[in-house]
């Protein structure tokens, strides 16, 4: 996984330029809707209001060679894929301690971690430093996901299959029940795994320390066990050099008194990541 500054301040260039609705030019877009992203698709865009799944499967490739962007901002110019996300919380659900296991639905929970992030085929990977409001983000993932559903889907197995992965997304979108809690939370433990193991990789030379805040998220005790778990293994990693953390209160002050700007780091993220139970609320 190789740095490139010079590249990624390019990229992050046109991730402003994307942000503000303007081209490379800096002129103003047209709002950003499916039929425009599926025109750009290589081939064409897929055949619609097919019986077959097959223009649905193609879709998915996307997934596979789509990157997830947080990483790109620390130089990470090969990271991990959307699907690659997806397919390391499917499999971290079925590991749902039996306490919790009892609550939740763990295969429902499995199939919500293989579909929670669909509609980034098209829309990509927004983050929480890319400039896009909410609810602009919402419109585009929920009209994307009416797309697969309707217009992929639609006429495939008289259009059940479509409905229930577009009822599935909605309930994690909702994360009203304790199923899509639990898998919110599995989406935070992922991201953390994925942060200290880029660390280590990268042998100390890279503190992707911001991160660590969304351990602050988690609401589920069961998965904070694994959170607190991966925080110690970390700080072990790191030993006595110098490294960023904003997992607990007492690291929050510290980063505050050193002029970090602690307020807006949770105002970034915490749209995207919920208000958790953090202890320093």
């Amino acid at each position: 996984m190789a740095i490139d500054s010079k590249d990624n301040s390019a990229l992050d260039r046109r991730d402003d330029r994307k942000a503000a609705g303007e081209d490379q030019n800096g002129k103003a877009q047209e709002p950003w809707s499916v039929e425009q992203v599926v025109e750009g698709i290589p081939g064409g865009p897929p055949q619609t209001d097919s019986s077959s799944p097959v223009p649905f499967f193609h879709m998915l490739e996307r997934l596979k060679t789509t990157k997830r962007e947080g990483w790109r901002r620390f130089g990470i110019a090969h990271g991990e894929s959307i699907s690659d996300h997806m397919y390391r919380m499917a499999m971290i659900t079925m590991f749902a301690p039996p306490a919790l296991a009892a609550k939740i639905n763990v295969p429902h929970c499995t199939k919500m971690a293989l579909v929670h992030d669909m509609a980034e085929a098209l829309v990509g990977d927004i983050t929480p430093v890319d400039g896009i409001p909410k609810p602009e983000k919402n419109r585009r993932e929920s009209t994307t996901m009416d797309y697969f559903t309707n217009s992929l889907l639609g006429r495939v197995n008289g259009g059940m299959t479509g409905k229930q992965i577009r009822d599935v997304w909605q309930e994690y979108e909702d994360n009203e029940t304790m199923n899509a809690k639990f898998v919110h939370d599995v989406d935070k433990i992922e991201l953390i795994l994925q942060m200290v193991e880029y660390e280590r990789v990268h042998e100390t030379k890279l503190d992707l320390g911001e991160f660590t805040w969304v351990a602050t998220r988690i609401e589920l005790a069961e998965v904070k066990a694994w959170s607190d778990d991966l925080m110690e293994e970390r700080e072990v990693f790191w030993g006595d050099k110098k490294h960023t953390r904003f997992d607990t209160e007492e690291a929050l002050k510290a980063a505050t008194a050193k002029e970090v700007d602690t307020e807006k780091l949770v105002k970034e993220h915490v749209g995207y990541y919920g208000d958790g139970k953090s202890t320093f609320q």
